[in-house]
């Protein structure tokens, strides 16, 4: 029988997919987890409990069938999360719903257009105060935020001119001369019989040798205006023979041919993607307007359009403007290339294909450290687009390679971006089959991938981040019915669904707490875990009066557990012996409970002034054992049986092995 010293320095691989058991030769299975939920990874390489999360307000019933969360940024002070449920719009700002809007007694604004129906697939984009909701059967919304926190309004968006297209073309030789005034731009057009009809307007002039005008104003039967998109040779008087009358164009979206299904600002135009009708074209608007998509001459400030022609279906799902501007469709990664930061225009544009995933329909890609980052089309690949100098064009990459379990029926997704060095960049991740968050914690300078899951006592619904602030709509059942609450996830809160205050005299109860009426809850007050209590008529009574501060809400219990110990021994590999571990040193930072294969770590002595008295953070190293039992894997469980912090920065262990 040997005995050997194993040490985990971090956990930077996260939790593993289970088809990696296996895989003892990869550095990521000495830095991954079996099993890693409700915490979040460190850069450091520590673990720490999740964030708990604060009650904001209840949303209808609706938000069941739908909901979706849309960050508004209006400026350096003001910023906001919109929350869309069924013909309703609710407003957050620093963690408050915003009431009476618009003075009208609401505490939403009513979006009668944005139904459970759109909400899903909607895609937006926002300029300044406005902000534009789009999605293929709705006409296009504009959003915009007014004088304050409570004034908004809600339009259809008014195009000057919407792009054209020949569903059935059709051409014809009308028996007329032509005269027009002008060889190029504006031309007013004299027939030398009556042949125009009020239904030309937006049809076309084909001139031979060269000219191709398009009419957009009717005179009369013998007089129409153009513009012309080719110019014609000269302003000579052009025979009935060398013209035609090209007919057949309506506009592209409308609601018998469908509406963009996605729009993003780009470089001072407003780009549209997709659209029932055609669903594989983007369009963008006029330099500088951000409503009008009339190509003109297609001098370089006039409006562009490009179809991606690859020989299979490219559904355009989402646009993105980071370093180029970026499609994604069901069939494939696009980007419009730009030679020296040139801007695109009519001439230049063209559009290259780049990489043959697919992304899924209703989730917004998002950028974490210059990656743009999106779900592949069948929802099992979380993957992100980056440009390479070494190819000199965009590569795609698995994120989730090494997770892929994690991932059950992707539904919402957003980024909270690190704001401190104590923590990467966080891309969260919300399943549609279980109600659970994917948690990516990433650092790209230090190779850092590192999935976690959450769980609560209830389903994951929607997620947003603003700014700082990460939302969550969670499906609850308390007191026997299913509610749909707003949250916030704040620093240092270890309850979910929670009523958290600072107190500024003794407070021996504390009411408003409906929201979890005859819940069974969890109690922290001044740092003390109270004994469970159950909400009655809204309210609790503490044991002692509280001083200081104190949050009552649901408890949820972190749960971490090791890959099957291998030390890699020069003799070979134990993964077929039996094995017992020994004895376990802990290292922590600012913890205060801990339980490790079920044995609770003690973080203080009986002693003086120790009762009635908060646990002291401590950072140090705490041993546990001896442990008993042998068993084939080998592996470490830690979790916690009181909801306070913890904080847990390596492990190393001593194994006894069976011969």
């Amino acid at each position: 029988m040997s005995r050997i010293i194993q040490v985990q320095t971090n956990f930077t691989s996260g939790e593993l997919d289970p088809k990696l058991r296996a895989r003892i030769d990869l550095q990521q299975y000495y830095n991954g987890l079996e099993t890693a939920q409700n915490i979040v990874v460190q850069p450091q390489g520590g673990f720490v409990r999740r964030n708990g999360t604060k009650y904001l307000a209840e949303l209808p019933s609706s938000a069941g069938t739908a909901v979706r969360m849309v960050n508004f940024e209006f400026s350096v002070n003001d910023s906001y999360m919109l929350i869309f449920v069924d013909e309703r719009m609710y407003v957050f700002k620093d963690g408050v719903l915003i009431t009476n809007i618009n003075g009208s007694g609401n505490d939403y604004l009513v979006v009668t257009k944005i139904t459970d129906a759109v909400i899903p697939t909607m895609c937006w984009a926002q300029s300044a105060d406005t902000l534009i909701i789009v999605q293929e059967s709705l006409v296009p919304q504009k959003i915009v935020r007014g004088a304050s926190d409570s004034s908004w309004t809600i339009s259809d968006v008014s195009f000057n001119f919407i792009p054209q297209y020949a569903y059935t073309i059709s051409t014809s030789n009308p028996a007329a001369d032509i005269t027009p005034d002008a060889s190029s731009g504006n031309i007013t057009i004299t027939a030398s019989a009556g042949v125009f009809l009020a239904a030309h307007i937006d049809q076309y002039i084909n001139v031979s040798p060269q000219g191709r005008l398009r009419i957009i104003d009717y005179v009369s039967s013998t007089s129409v205006k153009a513009i012309s998109e080719v110019p014609l040779f000269d302003d000579s008087t052009i025979s009935s023979g060398d013209w035609d009358l090209e007919e057949g164009y309506e506009d592209t979206w409308s609601a018998s041919r469908g509406w963009p299904r996605s729009a993003v600002f780009y470089e001072g135009r407003l780009y549209m993607g997709g659209a029932s009708s055609r669903p594989s074209t983007f369009w963008g608007s006029r330099v500088g307007n951000f409503f009008n998509f009339d190509p003109g001459e297609n001098f370089d400030d006039a409006a562009i359009e490009a179809t991606l022609d690859t020989g299979r279906f490219n559904a355009i799902v989402d646009l993105y403007a980071g370093r180029n501007l970026q499609i994604f469709t069901t069939g494939g990664e696009f980007y419009v290339p730009q030679t020296l930061g040139d801007p695109i225009t009519p001439s230049n544009l063209s559009v290259q294909e780049q990489t043959s995933n697919g992304a899924r329909v209703g989730i917004r890609v998002v950028n974490v450290d210059g990656a743009t980052v999106f779900v592949q089309r069948q929802g099992k690949t979380l993957a992100e687009f980056i440009f390479s100098d070494a190819v000199q064009g965009y590569v795609t990459t698995k994120i989730s390679l090494l997770s892929s379990h994690l991932l059950k029926s992707p539904s919402d997704m957003a980024v909270r971006r690190a704001t401190s060095t104590d923590e990467g960049d966080q891309l969260l991740i919300v399943n549609a089959d279980d109600g659970s968050i994917a948690c990516y914690t990433l650092l790209r300078s230090q190779e850092i991938i590192a999935p976690t899951e959450w769980t609560t006592d209830g389903e994951y619904l929607s997620i947003g981040v603003d700014i700082a602030d990460t939302y969550v709509v969670t499906k609850r059942n308390i007191n026997g019915s299913d509610v749909y609450y707003v949250e916030l996830f704040v620093e240092g809160l270890t309850l979910d669904c929670a009523k958290t205050e600072t107190v500024g005299s003794s407070t021996a109860s504390v009411s408003g707490l409906g929201f979890l009426e005859a819940e069974t809850v969890k109690v922290i007050r001044d740092g003390i875990v109270e004994a469970d209590k159950v909400v009655a008529s809204g309210a609790v009574t503490f044991t002692i009066a509280a001083e200081e501060e104190y949050s009552i809400g649901l408890n949820y219990t972190p749960t971490v557990v090791t890959m099957p110990v291998e030390p890699r021994l020069p003799s070979g590999n134990i993964r077929g012996f039996k094995k017992r571990i020994l004895e376990i040193n802990s290292e922590h930072f600012e913890s205060q409970a801990v339980t490790i294969n079920t044995e609770q770590v003690a973080f203080r002595q009986f002693g003086e002034n120790n009762l009635d008295q908060a646990v002291q953070e401590f950072t140090g190293t705490k041993r546990s054992g001896p442990l008993l039992g042998f068993e084939k894997e080998g592996k470490i469980t830690i979790t916690q049986t009181v909801p306070l912090k913890m904080n847990v920065l390596a492990l190393d262990y001593k194994i006894s092995v069976g011969q």
